[in-house]
């Protein structure tokens, strides 16, 4: 919290954060100051070090002030998915134990849904603004507390994410919290900042919505390290163009289905804005197709740089634009970590063949994170020689670049084969008349599972049994027999997570009774 507090004295006036759908703006004093009267107001309810909120809040003000608030106040905060149902909801906040849940008038139907279904049990309630119905209104809180004030010496409370639960419920990624004499420790390795380059210049854009990992972290330490961030209610195409250049955006931060959604805008969109500031597009959540990359760097330039990481901070790989031209399809080598690809007996496998993605500190005795309330799959993440894994496999070339073959938890086991979806979505992409696409296991009574592929057919183009029967025609000619899908189905949307993560564990209950 030093650093916020540190700038706010030497540049009060600059905007640390804006809000181009609402107009509004955040200067670093008024992030100072208001998120000191909040963190006042936290404490003041009786809430502890290492207590827990919630918070359903879309991307503005209001999300920012509470996050520093609670860091000032040495709380963990649970940021929820505004698209969460109430089912989903309760679990979360039953599962992190939050005190309070903090939410807005935008949020005003599931707000009310989760008081009339009882999912808040006892907790405090409050909305931003003039409240709720059922929740009492933040504003008229903070008169209390009408300005900034020393607060008590207390930890560096943090986020407390969960992650977005592609192959089940999402798990709490839960790490210690920082003493208050290292209140001053960055929140950022020398290999990040290298590796991006932010700075007090930086003026970063977030397209995603804040209560993801990614957004949430790069949009904090753009302010933290005295930048300022462009942060959107939601992505759109065209307007995130004419942001970068009316804010003269250094850095931003995708998902590939913004980048398809970028590259499908008609000709004239895209040549319209000056994108000379744009210096570094991050990219990451999931894979991308080779054909998009490819474009997004003939129109931008060599600027992407992509990288393979998780919540869980175990580790990860990054790569630039000119790396990737060279090794297309890798995420990369290790950043700050050592990489290990292993086979299911923990031995370490030559450059070429896949096995279980495994990563461990350069140094011993780094601190680990737990799965909240899941002892046994915080076992399960790390090895008797201190490795982690995300549960990904993939393979390194001869260089280390790193390359992802899909999670484990997803494999395909045919005959006694193991078959890897994304390699096969990766050839069904290739084909024309296919605009997305996603493999899964079904029941077979020979073979185990047989694979089957659901598309959503590209914009104008007829599904039906006559297009299968190209698909699967055109796999036979680029995969071996048993990575063929034996059946296609067509489907009007694929599920994803909003950072554009195919949702598998949808996919795999929706098929399993399959024949």
């Amino acid at each position: 919290m030093a650093h916020l507090a540190r700038w706010a004295g030497q540049q009060p006036e600059k905007v640390a954060a804006y809000f181009p759908d609402d107009g509004t703006a955040l200067s670093f004093a008024e992030l100072d100051q208001r998120s000191n009267r909040i963190a006042q107001w936290l404490i003041g309810l009786g809430l502890r070090p290492g207590d827990g909120i919630a918070l359903l809040l879309e991307n503005g003000p209001a999300f920012l002030e509470l996050a520093y608030a609670a860091r000032r106040a040495g709380l963990y905060y649970t940021p929820l998915s505004t698209h969460l149902r109430v089912p989903e909801v309760a679990y979360m906040l039953a599962d992190s134990d939050a005190k309070l849940l903090i939410t807005s008038p935008a949020m005003a139907e599931l707000a009310q849904a989760l008081q009339s279904e009882g999912a808040l049990g006892e907790r405090l309630r409050y909305a931003t603004g003039t409240g709720l119905a059922g929740y009492e209104s933040l504003e008229a809180a903070l008169l209390a507390y009408p300005g900034p004030a020393a607060l008590p010496e207390r930890p560096v409370g943090r986020e407390f994410l969960y992650s977005s639960g592609t192959t089940g419920l999402p798990k709490g990624i839960r790490r210690d919290l920082l003493p208050p004499e290292r209140r001053e420790a960055p929140d950022w390795t020398p290999g990040w900042l290298a590796s991006y380059g932010f700075d007090r210049d930086t003026v970063y854009l977030s397209p995603a919505p804040l209560y993801h990992a990614a957004p949430h972290r790069y949009t904090t330490r753009a302010i933290d390290l005295g930048g300022t961030a462009v942060v959107m209610r939601k992505f759109d195409a065209g307007k995130a163009l004419a942001l970068i250049e009316r804010h003269r955006v250094t850095h931003s931060q995708w998902v590939p289905t913004m980048f398809i959604r970028l590259l499908a805008l008609p000709e004239e969109v895209r040549n319209r804005h000056d994108l000379s500031s744009h210096r570094v597009a991050i990219h990451a959540a999931a894979p991308c197709p080779r054909d998009v990359k490819q474009a997004m760097i003939a129109w931008w330039g060599p600027i992407l740089v992509e990288y393979y990481a998780g919540s869980e901070g175990i580790g990860g790989t990054v790569i630039d634009s000119r790396d990737w031209l060279a090794h297309p399809g890798s995420v990369g080598r290790p950043l700050e970590c050592r990489l290990h690809i292993l086979d299911e007996a923990g031995r370490e496998l030559p450059p070429g063949e896949v096995g279980g993605i495994w990563f461990s500190p350069l140094t011993p005795g780094a601190p680990r994170f737990h799965y909240h309330n899941a002892p046994e799959k915080t076992a399960a993440a790390y090895d008797a020689e201190g490795r982690g894994t995300y549960g990904d496999v993939g393979s390194v070339d001869e260089e280390g670049f790193l390359y992802l073959s899909d999670r484990r938890a997803d494999l395909v086991l045919s005959g006694g084969v193991n078959i890897y979806p994304w390699e096969i979505e990766q050839v069904l992409v290739q084909h024309p008349a296919v605009a997305e696409a996603a493999v899964i296991g079904v029941p077979h009574a020979e073979f185990g599972e047989t694979v089957r592929a659901i598309i959503r057919a590209a914009d104008g183009v007829e599904a039906g049994p006559a297009l299968e029967e190209r698909i699967i025609a055109f796999c036979r000619d680029r995969l071996a027999g048993p990575k063929c899908p034996r059946q296609v189905d067509f489907v009007e949307e694929l599920p994803r997570s909003e950072t554009g993560k195919l949702l598998r564990r949808i996919l795999k209950e929706r098929y399993r009774a399959a024949p």
